[in-house]
């Protein structure tokens, strides 16, 4: 083989085209499923033209998808229906493997694009996962070919070394020592939010990981202080950590929606005098119900002062820090232990992709403490440094910061910034909409990208409202058009709207009023004439 030497260690010149020689005696693989021992078994549907032809049908599709602007919500199927359409689709061969068509595969995406919500459309307002930038699913397309599971350096060498660099780059909005933290990535906030959670017990309670509960025997119960409004996820932590839902301490929220720290002091000292030691302090960066954010600085201190671990679930919010014009909201992150930060919410990425940092990098390895020769190795070495492994839950684990890392590369931060900064205004925006509509009821102001309001039209009972606004949200999505989601607030049902979409405009948002004044209307009338 033939080496080319460059300043670049891996030769590729910059036109991108490969430097080495094809080896001696190398041809492509046959159509066929064909071949001997010798030759190895030649299947045709790994076949690298075949590929091509495959992957040319499905942009096609992809690419006729995301021209499509038009205001679509989600076309609800009976599952029954689906399941007769899905079969359809499938090959009746049984005894030899079936030939590839075109028509099924392009019938299989169509049917694939057609059944999900509509993330790419004007009329998408309704959850916190985003359409992607059309790059990330590229690179993602490539992760899920070349199948580099990335927790362990040798097998997803630059995966590793993305993470690495992606930890740095996002580091200097959060503002740690650069030598002194961490960053691991899992599948998703959920995950992110246990692990983070392990670390803090196993930090409080050191025998626990060991020898179970019984190590706490004659000591306080260990519990979890979190937000009232806190992402289920925590709770759910709470029962897989074996804390329970009974050592889940609520703090009291303010008019915002955040936690209120002058409260939160006697909730704890309350909880300790119920045989509670309260190890871990969760706050919300961007709340799932409201989008608040909790005041981190003031909560920094309350932390030190009760020697608690301070976590925020910043899987919406986080992202806020790449904005010059939008950071100020998580003021005092650089003050909490661990944060949870969801690239496939506001950094537009494939799901799942959740970052989760740790201020003192000796405790990313305080959450799963085992051996395991096969994939952890006993002499450390510049390689294994890379390792996640001992970090996370997963062995097999998707190279997800792959389209992160790509799009960071080729367009830079600025991408990032200016759409988080557009659908902020854009929610504030449609907040001063509704407060100039009589009719509409707002329920908080906006702190970045989610909006929850109510319908309350002349005639309707206090006592319906909750009925009334889960109804006109059931049949705004039945319809088809627009896709929004609702919420408790208070007690009582409201309407949800997430600006993930930035083709979204206020003009659409003035559309949806509509769609919801009819709607609302309607059931008005056949309450009356029910009555």
């Amino acid at each position: 083989m033939t080496e080319y030497r460059s300043e670049n260690p891996f030769g590729v010149r910059p036109d991108g085209t490969e430097p080495f020689s094809a080896q001696a005696g190398a041809t492509s693989s046959p159509p066929h499923a064909t071949g001997t021992l010798e030759s190895g078994l030649l299947l045709e549907a790994f076949d690298a033209q075949l590929f091509r032809e495959q992957s040319e049908t499905v942009v096609a599709k992809l690419e006729k998808h995301l021209a499509d602007f038009s205001i679509r919500g989600l076309d609800l199927t009976d599952p029954a229906i689906l399941v007769d359409a899905a079969r359809a689709l499938m090959t009746t061969e049984r005894e030899q493997i079936a030939a590839f068509d075109e028509n099924r595969l392009a019938a299989i995406v169509d049917l694939y694009i057609k059944t999900g919500i509509q993330v790419h459309s004007p009329g998408y307002m309704g959850r916190q996962f985003s359409g992607v930038v059309p790059l990330s699913g590229v690179i993602d397309f490539v992760s899920s070919v070349v199948n580099q599971p990335s927790s362990f350096y040798e097998a997803a060498q630059l995966p590793n070394v993305a993470e690495k660099i992606m930890a740095e780059e996002l580091n200097a909005f959060i503002g740690w020592d650069p030598g002194s933290f961490a960053m691991v990535t899992t599948s998703g906030g959920s995950l992110a939010n246990l692990t983070a959670l392990l670390s803090a017990r196993n930090r409080a309670f050191p025998g626990y990981w060991s020898e179970g509960g019984s190590a706490l025997t004659g000591q306080l119960r260990p519990a979890i202080a979190v937000g009232d409004d806190v992402h289920y996820s925590v709770a759910r932590a709470a029962g897989v950590l074996g804390i329970g839902d009974a050592q889940i301490v609520r703090l009291p929220l303010n008019e915002r929606h955040q936690i209120c720290v002058e409260r939160a002091r006697p909730v704890l000292d309350a909880a300790e005098r119920r045989g509670l030691k309260v190890f871990c302090l969760v706050a919300s960066a961007g709340t799932t119900p409201v989008g608040a954010f909790d005041p981190l600085d003031e909560l920094a201190g309350l932390a030190r002062e009760r020697d608690l671990w301070l976590h925020v679930d910043g899987a919406h919010g986080a992202s806020l820090l790449v904005s010059d014009e939008l950071r100020h909201k998580l003021r005092g992150i650089e003050q909490v232990d661990s944060l949870t930060w969801d690239a496939h919410k506001m950094m537009f990425t494939p799901a799942p992709c959740t970052l989760l940092f740790y201020r003192n990098r000796e405790n990313s390895l305080g959450a799963f403490r085992q051996q395991a020769s096969y994939v952890f190795d006993e002499e450390p070495d510049i390689y294994t440094a890379l390792d996640s492994g001992e970090k996370n839950f997963e062995c097999t684990k998707r190279p997800m910061i792959m389209p992160l890392w790509a799009l960071w590369a080729i367009h830079g931060r600025a991408l990032f910034a200016q759409k988080i900064e557009y659908l902020c205004r854009l929610t504030g925006d449609v907040h001063r909409i509704l407060e100039g509509e009589p009719d509409f009821e707002t329920l908080h102001r906006p702190e970045a990208n989610i909006l929850c309001f109510r319908y309350r039209p002349p005639g309707l009972r206090d006592e319906d409202v909750h009925d009334f606004q889960v109804e006109i949200r059931n049949r705004i999505k039945f319809e088809g058009n627009f896709f929004i989601s609702k919420v408790n607030v208070g007690e009582v049902a409201a309407l949800r709207v997430v600006m993930m979409n930035h083709q979204i405009t206020s003009e659409h948002f003035r559309m949806l009023l509509g769609e919801i004044r009819r709607v609302g209307q309607d059931l008005l009338r056949q309450t009356r004439q029910s009555r």
